[in-house]
């Protein structure tokens, strides 16, 4: 296998565009991607027609334009190439308005209100910075998805604007810096996925991982991840053989899968891309989700990308690693050699420190989702509390910079091991922080927040609007100065003094921490519902406004989809666990009860002198959960019906969290304890210790 002949062998990339493409249609097409000036019809139809013919001879006999609606998923619908001409004969078409634009029905996804049924036209628009791609004999073209009116009705769009935003604050900044050759500042991002693998017959027989993609029921196992035995072990062939085909896959797609292990759970893996564009790294990582689970049936397993499929070991996260760089090459998030001395990085890092201190309610919002709340502040992720890590070294400069100190850097040392035939390894300057949820790592934040099954698209748009907002109000303090470094010292002290708050070091796991962030102000938003109202504040809608990334109406119906989600995730949980309940685990234990109760009457039949008692005490204690199970079931389905009559979106939100879900860790906590004393023979699904153990 030659890696260099199947790396972007399906992609429509710069390469193929440069040697298919006329030089001045590829010159206009060139100039649309770097500059976004508008591409002319008959430039887009002479691309058109060479993206058809490059794709037909890689086997493709449609054309789709995919899109990445509010469902967290892609979409696509496939048209064909053919078009029939006199004759009854038919030749192979695409055109550049086929390029450009198509109409899927707008009213069909989620839209917030901003789409009625009757209104059901839509638009998508080819994005020509995101490479095409050839996806099961399909040319996918990447698109933006717009109303009728013009609103955007999907995750690209606004990424695309917060993007742009970004870029022309950031070029202001550097401009008043002297750095003149720089054309444009792009985010750089780096998504790392968290996934589990479990034997796909076994996934078959749950309906709650079928229609949820998490276990509603199951009791702890002898052995979860207590020996820290899995991470960063021995790949087992099944799965390394999984891992070499999704490699491939992606690979072909021009998705750069680069790094790869075993997570801490049981099950537990994960997959890392080098970085790249904050937009393509986020149309890669849609795919590289659904060619996860795609590959995983034809390996036999089923890939489960929830954030917390299982209770008792670790969950999943999407840790998103976040720069800027500029088309010159120059990683604005570098501290270089001498960081103290480095005016352009601190700068470029107290913008960042300023919009996350400023925003943290919006980057708790960006996560928010039901399935992420079971995951947060369980000690295996960072807790639903926003702060930042930035190091030992940093903290101590900006310390100095606060308080017009001179900082003295230490050594640069080597670490002695003692053992003189290793080498002698280069010692960074402080350590790591695993629990915090916003860490700098070198040259990059890593923010570790995300859930495992959402889209990056959102934690981007914020991050990257926060920061455009911050560096706009800093260029515009810098043209007006006189002196250009006085002001940029006084810019980087104030925001210092003003928001190191939000900066911490230490365990954010622990209970004084979390007293501690009260005290200093932060938000504590421990759920969903909490969360989500911060997303409409006016403060926020003034923001995005500002920076032109969404409007009043985009963000109104962004909250409504996000609510409805919410309460629909809860709903289906509520329903499948009623379901499993009714079908499967009571008459299970009612079945079983009464085998045990055979028997003991069996024994005192035929030896009168024998006590059965530890029969009889199990039978009792079986009678006991069967009933409170019985019971706790009718309180759910109470509390399920009472969703309608609640109020308004937030006020469900609020009633699923405060009511439904309530209802639900009860009726789960009296299941998993008659788990434990049921014949596992006759419990009617798949236990912990059979789908935490890959075969």
């Amino acid at each position: 296998m030659n890696l260099q002949e199947i790396f972007g062998s399906l992609v429509f990339n710069d390469e193929v565009m440069r040697q298919r493409l006329p030089k001045e249609t590829y010159r206009a097409l060139h100039r649309t991607i770097a500059e976004g000036t508008a591409l002319e019809p008959e430039v887009a139809s002479v691309v058109a027609n060479t993206m058809k013919d490059w794709a037909i001879e890689k086997g493709a006999t449609h054309y789709t334009h995919w899109f990445q609606p509010m469902t967290g998923v892609t979409a696509e619908k496939h048209d064909s190439f053919l078009s029939p001409v006199e004759g009854g004969r038919a030749i192979m078409e695409f055109r550049g308005k086929e390029l450009m634009k198509g109409e899927p029905d707008a009213s069909s996804f989620p839209s917030g209100g901003l789409r009625a049924t009757f209104e059901a036209r839509g638009y998508t628009a080819w994005d020509p910075t995101s490479y095409a791609f050839i996806k099961d004999d399909t040319l996918c073209i990447p698109t933006a998805f717009c109303s009728y009116g013009g609103h955007a009705l999907d995750k690209k769009t606004p990424l695309l604007r917060s993007t742009e935003a970004l870029n022309r604050q950031a070029k202001r900044i550097l401009r008043l810096l002297g750095h003149l050759d720089v054309k444009r500042v792009d985010v750089t991002v780096g998504p790392e996925q968290e996934y589990f693998l479990i034997d796909r017959d076994l996934y078959l027989k749950r309906k709650d991982l079928i229609y949820t993609g998490r276990t509603l029921f199951g009791a702890k196992p002898p052995k979860g991840q207590e020996l820290d035995d899995h991470y960063f072990g021995n790949i087992k062939p099944r799965v390394a053989a999984f891992m070499r085909e999704v490699d491939e896959e992606l690979w072909k797609l021009g998705v750069s899968a680069k790094t790869e292990h075993n997570e801490v759970a049981p099950c537990q893996h994960e997959l890392a891309p080098i970085f790249t564009s904050a937009n393509l790294a986020t149309d890669h990582n849609q795919l590289t989700m659904e060619i996860m689970k795609r590959t995983a049936a034809k390996h036999g397993f089923a890939c489960l990308l929830h954030e917390k499929p299982f209770a008792g070991v670790n969950g999943s996260g999407k840790h998103n690693n976040w720069s800027m760089c500029t088309d010159t090459g120059v990683n604005l998030l570098e501290p270089g050699e001498t960081p103290a001395e480095n005016a352009q990085f601190l700068l470029f890092l107290v913008s960042v420190i300023k919009a996350v201190d400023l925003h943290q309610d919006l980057l708790r919002v960006s996560i928010a989702s039901a399935g992420n709340d079971n995951r947060l502040g369980g000690n295996e992720a960072p807790p639903y509390i926003v702060s930042m890590f930035l190091g030992d070294e940093l903290e101590a400069i900006l310390d100095a910079l606060e308080h017009h100190n001179a900082y003295v850097a230490g050594a640069r040392t080597d670490m002695n091991i003692g053992v003189r035939t290793l080498p002698r390894i280069p010692k960074d300057t402080t350590d790591r922080n695993r629990t915090s949820p916003f860490a700098f790592t070198g040259n990059k934040f890593e923010f570790r927040m995300p859930g495992s099954s959402m889209s990056i698209a959102e934690v981007n748009v914020v991050l990257n609007t926060a920061v455009a907002d911050v560096l706009q109000g800093f260029a515009d303090r810098m043209e007006q100065a006189v002196d250009i470094r006085s002001a940029v010292e006084q810019i980087v002290v104030e925001t210092i003094t003003n928001h190191k708050r939000i900066i911490f070091n230490g365990n954010n796991y622990s209970e004084e921490w979390r007293l501690e962030a009260q005290r200093r102000g932060l938000k504590h938003l421990p759920s969903t519902p909490d969360a989500l109202p911060y997303l409409i504040t006016e403060e926020n809608i003034a923001l995005f406004e500002r920076q032109q990334v969404y409007s009043r109406q985009e963000l109104l119906s962004r909250y409504e989809i996000l609510l409805e989600n919410y309460c629909k995730v809860i709903s289906i949980e509520a329903h499948t666990m009623l379901d499993m309940m009714n079908q499967e685990i009571l008459p299970a234990v009612i079945k079983y009860a009464g085998q045990v109760g055979r028997s003991a009457a069996e024994q005192k039949r035929l030896l009168p002198d024998l006590n059965p008692v530890y029969e009889e005490k199990l039978v009792s204690r079986l009678t006991n959960l069967i009933n409170d199970m019985g019971w706790q079931t009718e309180e759910l389905a109470k509390a399920l019906n009472g969703l309608e009559d609640t109020g308004d979106s937030l006020a469900q939100a609020r009633y699923c969290r405060e009511t439904v879900f309530r209802n639900m860790q009860s009726l789960r906590a009296l299941a998993d304890e008659a788990e434990t004393i049921t014949d596992e023979s006759a419990w009617p699904f798949p236990g912990y210790a059979e789908l935490l153990t890959t075969k």
